[in-house]
């Protein structure tokens, strides 16, 4: 995934209007029965049939569920002409042998002063929604006057369309639709009128019940990359405050324990006071000045991690120093520096090793926490942003368990494999946790 995916990809809604909506993973279709649709992308360059006033694109699609799609797309780009702009026309053949046609326009003419050729969405696509188009519905409405003789208005249709075009409406009430199994033809036609017009890409889109092995969000972003581009962050937000925040508590609390007087009162007065004061008020207040920002975040959880360290380093310095190896070292004329930082920090350092990767699953849901409360980096997808998107939403209450579940369980695991590599290095690194054999 590229460093710019949040802002240009994740954030971006044009990205996913061809998933659908709020859909569980592909993998519990088999649980779903016959009520499971598959999401179906067809797209092509190269027409089936080209003459010099017609190109002819046909896709196929097998229907065979008790629920209608999700939604019925279509979308083309990097049109070309040179004089009359194309006429653009979208059919269904349905299996009883009734064509539908869902949508028939004519992309946009020339403009005065253009030069030709005439190049139509060739930087963003044009994509239409039938579902939900005004022209799809009036003319699915003369489809049922013309075919059923029943009289429905575009508007009664709205939300119904895909029943209509997967199904057959019953004569007693034509709310309801009988689901119609079988192979539908879809059949986009573009009029043409000169032999060097054509079109790019031609796209369409039928939209299942189902997708990805995670699942989409409201705004149908596949959550899988949302969660795989959220790993590296979190491991980011990780290792880099428990290396910051483990270097400077060791370096203080080596400072204070080794030379005390003045110096240890002034260092241990200031993390006395630094600890106790309230990290959220500082933080909102901090990310209503200068925004949301990932840095800022990682920034603020350094600064406010390394008081304890140092206390509990201190203490253990203090008990060092009037060891036998700190003595004899000083003896010989070795400095403060070399004693502090070649001597005893030796000496600490499996406790703050261990107290460095204890430090990474804090770090992780500090930052999934604040994430929740709606205080991280929007532009940036995280496991706490998508858990905090979820609960905005709604998500648990309607029962949407792959947006949710997820991303914790990520959080939950991620911390309890280091809690676990803590406990299983600290007696590897500190000989005298380890346990004699028998």
């Amino acid at each position: 995934l590229p460093l710019d995916f949040g802002s240009q990809q994740w954030n971006n809604p044009t990205k996913w209007a061809d998933n659908p909506k709020s859909v569980p993973p592909v993998w519990i279709q088999p649980f779903a029965g016959s009520d499971a649709i598959q999401h179906m992308k067809f797209h092509t360059s190269k027409p089936v049939e080209r003459t010099s006033g017609e190109a002819i694109y046909n896709f196929s699609y097998d229907y065979h569920s008790s629920t209608p799609p999700t939604f019925i797309s279509f979308s083309t780009s990097d049109i070309n002409f040179l004089k009359h702009p194309p006429v653009l026309i979208v059919e269904v053949h349905r299996p009883d042998e009734r064509k539908l046609r869902l949508l028939q326009t004519v992309v946009r003419g020339a403009r005065s002063g253009e030069t030709l050729p005439i190049t139509r969405y060739d930087e963003a696509p044009l994509r239409i929604l039938l579902s939900e188009n005004q022209s799809t519905l009036d003319l699915a409405s003369d489809f049922l006057r013309e075919e059923f003789n029943i009289e429905y208005t575009a508007e009664q249709l709205r939300g119904n369309l895909e029943e209509l075009i997967f199904g057959t409406p019953t004569i007693h009430n034509p709310n309801k639709y009988i689901p119609l199994n079988g192979q539908y033809r879809f059949e986009i036609r573009a009029l043409l009128r000169d032999q060097k017009d054509g079109i790019g890409q031609v796209n369409l889109v039928v939209g299942g019940n189902h997708y990805g092995i995670i699942g989409t969000d409201a705004t149908g972003r596949d959550l899988a990359l949302g969660l795989l581009f959220g790993f590296p962050v979190a491991m980011i937000i990780g290792l880099a405050t428990a290396f910051f925040s483990t270097t400077i508590g060791t370096f203080l609390g080596i400072l204070s324990g080794y030379m005390s007087g003045k110096t240890d009162t002034l260092i241990q007065r200031f993390a006395d006071v630094w600890s106790n004061i309230p990290l959220l008020p500082i933080l909102i207040f901090l990310i209503f000045i200068l925004g949301q920002k990932l840095w800022l975040v990682v920034l603020i959880l350094i600064l406010f991690g390394w008081p304890g360290l140092t206390i509990t380093v201190r203490s253990m310095v203090l008990q060092i120093r009037t060891g036998q190896l700190v003595e004899a070292t000083r003896s010989l004329g070795a400095s403060g520096n070399r004693i502090m930082f070649r001597h005893i920090l030796f000496q600490i350092s499996p406790f703050v090793f261990a107290q460095m990767i204890f430090f990474v699953p804090t770090a992780i849901l500090a930052e999934a926490g604040l994430s929740f409360l709606g205080l991280g980096d929007p532009s940036i997808p995280t496991w706490g942003q998508i858990l905090e998107s979820s609960f905005r939403t709604g998500a648990v209450f309607l029962g949407y368990w792959w947006w949710v579940l997820p991303p914790g369980l990520l959080i939950v695991v991620t911390a309890m494999t280091f809690v676990l590599l803590t406990l299983g290095l600290e007696p590897v690194i500190n000989p005298r946790l380890r346990s004699t054999k028998k």
